[in-house]
């Protein structure tokens, strides 16, 4: 899954942005409000985690305009700002969560699977279609009797066709959701990812259609 980060502290940003890979998230992190627009309008996301206090367009200009173009986008305030009028009012201009500086990594991660979750019209923590199921806490896939720990790479392939069962992504799709900014991406890294995969897991755990990309079926 593919995430904005917008932050314009250098120390707060790196050590979120570490977290969210380490998470097998891909991470592109701006340090203004106009970047933050900019990258949007030119990229697709899964969630945006938003500052308040940024340069050039505060964090609540961001979000009404990310709102006003129709984006229902999952986004979660992360800001210093902890006055309850400050939280009330992130929250009605339409941001999904509000969490208060000092906070810790796991909880931030928790609210981000969360809305991911919400997003893709999956309650549960754990996605799954059919036998097939993918722990999103602790990266296990499980297919009948087969439980495997998958890598950083794996986990956020998988997850990512797993919140559309049914739903074809191509090659180009699925290096959106797993590369960020200045990441190099190797011409046969998805066929690489895809064939490990289905090593651990069974040769029909994810479908091939020609010329279009991949899938994992829709549970009858």
């Amino acid at each position: 899954m593919r995430i904005l980060l917008v932050e314009d502290d250098r120390m707060i940003g790196e050590a979120i942005s570490v977290a969210l890979r380490d998470a097998a998230y891909a991470v592109d992190w701006t340090r203004d409000g106009e970047t933050a627009l900019q990258a949007i309008a030119n990229q697709e996301y899964q969630a945006i985690l938003l500052d308040l206090g940024l340069p050039k367009l505060d964090g609540c200009t961001v979000l009404q305009r990310v709102r006003a173009m129709g984006s229902d986008l999952p986004i979660i305030i992360i800001s210093a700002r902890d006055a309850l009028s400050d939280r009330i009012e992130g929250l009605d201009l339409g941001a999904d969560d509000y969490l208060v500086k000092p906070f810790a990594m796991d909880e931030l991660l928790a609210r981000l699977r969360a809305i991911i979750r919400r997003q893709g019209g999956q309650g549960s923590p754990v996605l799954s279609s059919g036998s097939l199921q993918l722990d999103l806490s602790t990266h296990i896939a499980q297919l009948g009797e087969v439980s495997v720990l998958l890598s950083r790479r794996e986990f956020a392939l998988l997850q990512a066709l797993l919140l559309r069962p049914g739903a074809i992504l191509s090659r180009a799709q699925l290096e959106e959701r797993l590369y960020g900014w200045g990441e190099e991406i190797e011409s046969n890294s998805i066929d690489f990812l895809i064939h490990a995969l289905r090593k651990k897991l069974g040769a029909e755990v994810i479908k091939n259609v020609r010329g279009a990309g991949w899938m994992v079926s829709r549970p009858l």
